[in-house]
């Protein structure tokens, strides 16, 4: 199971939400290609890397900073927030992602989705499944859904996404553990996606537990800011991953 540090940006900042509250937020570094080159020195491959603003104003806000962290590091980047328009995503790409994490576009305009699958192919394309009470939210979860979101994962998978990270709006940012029993039941539904877990990792414990479920992944955020998760926690974890890769 890959480990995901997380960076949050607002104002061009690594920050962090109390369940996806603006209003509850906690500005960690000013720094977020330092913060980058850290979590790459400590072996992580892949960053998730979330455009808070962008996914207020429906447009990206914080390219630059993706672009600084692109080249000054090898990271593969996962880019979300604000991209509503064929033209953005391109924009995002060029910029330096890996991939792109789509949520609201998947609910809200999903023919527009499909196009851009066509045209990047599906491996590119991250579903972001955002829920609460087991139903999809949008926008920087400023928005609710009548949507369950665990059809609403089947019928992207059926589109042909193959990956995506699922996270519990309840869970993010109250270090209270992961979303055991929803991503087990996610895994056994839609055995064919590449499930990644996110929100409420609290040490390296529970990436034991999401690891046991047979997950693709784990996005770890706050964690890491508060210290419960240190970079030599991080840098043990990719060795013993490394070490029984070549076992």
């Amino acid at each position: 199971m890959e480990l995901i540090p997380a960076i949050d940006l607002i104002n061009g900042k690594c920050v962090r939400l109390t369940q996806g509250d603006y209003q509850q937020k906690t500005i960690y570094n000013e720094n977020p290609a330092e913060v980058a080159r850290s979590f790459e020195d400590a072996g992580i491959k892949r960053l998730h890397l979330v455009d808070l603003d962008g996914a207020k104003a429906k447009s990206p806000q914080n390219l630059k900073v993706l672009e600084n962290i692109a080249t000054q590091t090898g990271l593969q980047v996962d880019f979300s927030g604000g991209l509503s328009t064929q033209q953005y995503v391109t924009d995002a790409f060029n910029a330096g992602a890996t991939f792109i994490a789509v949520g609201s576009i998947a609910l809200k305009n999903p023919a527009e989705l499909e196009q851009w699958i066509a045209a990047w192919g599906g491996d590119k394309i991250l579903l972001a499944a955002d829920c609460k009470d087991g139903f999809v939210a949008t926008h920087g979860w400023q928005e609710g859904s009548s949507q369950e979101v665990i059809p609403f994962i089947a019928s992207w998978v059926s589109a042909g996404l193959r990956q995506g990270f699922v996270t519990d709006i309840a869970k993010d940012g109250m270090l209270q553990g992961p979303s055991l029993e929803l991503y087990e039941q996610i895994r056994s539904e839609v055995a064919d996606f590449k499930l990644i877990a996110s929100g409420g990792v609290r040490n390296m414990e529970d990436i034991a537990k999401l690891q046991a479920l047979g997950l693709s992944g784990a996005i770890v955020g706050k964690a890491i800011y508060e210290g419960n998760i240190t970079l030599k926690d991080l840098e043990n974890y990719q060795l013993r991953a490394a070490q029984s890769t070549q076992s």
